[in-house]
């Protein structure tokens, strides 16, 4: 299993630089011919791309830690953005060639151009433009849940994943959360993982877990592929210092009413299964799973949870690459159920890399859990 796990993520990987560096080869080629400038200023355009490409890298590598602060919050937008500007610049270029074998665009204008430079640029930009303000507007989406289990009374929970709290999402950004979190004024909090995005040093530099500290009610978590990546050890800490309660393969039980599973991530090979973890909690409670990525959910289903939450996906962040996950997921995002079991996929408060959202939406839950049997 192992074997077979190892060559996957080589697959995986090997996919993931043989596409950008095929994207790059096409969108390099295009602009050689359509730039109406000297060849030596066509070369700078040209590597400045690249370059703006290779600063992702710097994130990937954690030498980003190495950098001041302000310097290295710019090399991570510049680079993990470059993804984005880079898919949709093929694209646009796609469209323009389709064009041109169906006779709708003229050779002239893929060369040397500056009419067709102009609109081309327009259009990437207003493209790129409205994802990022779309990206800061945190989308309320309510929930209600109901069971007949006795609950003393209702509970109002707002829950979220995938916050990618680093270099891009700051401490300011964090603030602006937690007020609209606390304007809730829920019983409970829950995190579906990836709290922390690649590093905890902008968490620490920024002060991010007394942020956290303001939330008005208990915050329950648990952990995501990303914490693994900002190694576990760190990660845990942060969650003791911001006051929150990590759920590592363990449960946690509020009122006497609700049990509440965190998962270990998926990243943990030897995790407990979702099974093992319902035997051993009392399943007269209203019970409620956080496991990050919403993978196998019929096991949920199965071990007769409630409900379960789950993020990770992000709903591929932006279109096309939302299509990719609905078909890699059962439910890649949204309200679901199988049996008996309720489910929730968040697309997430935060993001990984660019801060653009184009056919999908960051957002939080605001739940209601109401019971038919209300306890004395």
């Amino acid at each position: 299993m192992k074997r077979k796990q190892y060559f996957c993520r080589m697959i995986w990987l090997l996919l993931f630089m043989l596409l950008p560096v095929a994207g790059l080869a096409y969108v390099g080629w295009h602009l050689w011919v359509l730039l109406p400038l000297a060849s030596g200023w066509k070369a700078v355009v040209i590597a400045l791309c690249l370059l703006c490409f290779l600063t992702m890298f710097l994130d990937l590598s954690g030498r980003l830690d190495r950098i001041p602060m302000p310097l290295a919050r710019v090399l991570y937008e510049v680079g993990t953005s470059s993804l984005i500007v880079l898919m949709y610049g093929v694209m646009l270029f796609v469209v323009l060639d389709m064009g041109r074998l169906l006779g709708l665009v003229p050779r002239g204008w893929l060369y040397g151009n500056w009419v067709t430079t102009a609109c081309y640029l327009a259009v990437l930009s207003g493209i790129l433009l409205y994802g990022n303000i779309h990206y800061y507007n945190k989308v309320r989406v309510e929930v209600a849940l109901n069971t007949d289990k006795p609950l003393p009374h209702d509970y109002k929970l707002v829950m979220l994943s995938d916050l990618h709290l680093g270099y891009h999402n700051s401490g300011k950004e964090l603030s602006r959360w937690v007020d609209m979190i606390n304007a809730e004024k829920p019983d409970l909090v829950l995190i579906a993982g990836d709290v922390i995005d690649m590093s905890i040093r902008p968490l620490v530099e920024d002060n991010m877990a007394a942020e956290f500290r303001r939330l008005s009610a208990p915050v329950y978590a648990c952990l995501g592929n990303h914490e693994y990546f900002a190694t576990t050890p760190s990660a845990r800490q942060f969650y003791k210092d911001a006051g929150i309660n990590l759920l590592v393969d363990s449960t946690a039980v509020i009122d006497n009413a609700i049990c509440i599973i965190g998962r270990d991530d998926r990243m943990n090979a030897g995790r407990k299964s979702v099974g093992a973890l319902v035997a051993s909690a009392d399943s007269s409670l209203y019970t409620i799973v956080l496991d990050h990525q919403p993978a196998h959910l019929s096991r949920t289903s199965k071990a007769d949870v409630d409900f379960q939450l789950s993020g990770h996906t992000h709903r591929g962040q932006v279109w096309p690459i939302s299509w990719i996950t609905d078909v890699m997921y059962e439910c890649s995002w949204g309200s679901y159920q199988l049996g008996k079991t309720h489910y929730y996929v968040s697309s997430g408060m935060g993001i990984w890399g660019g801060k653009f959202r184009i056919g999908t939406q960051s957002e939080y839950v605001v739940a209601s859990l109401s019971s038919t049997c209300h306890r004395d």
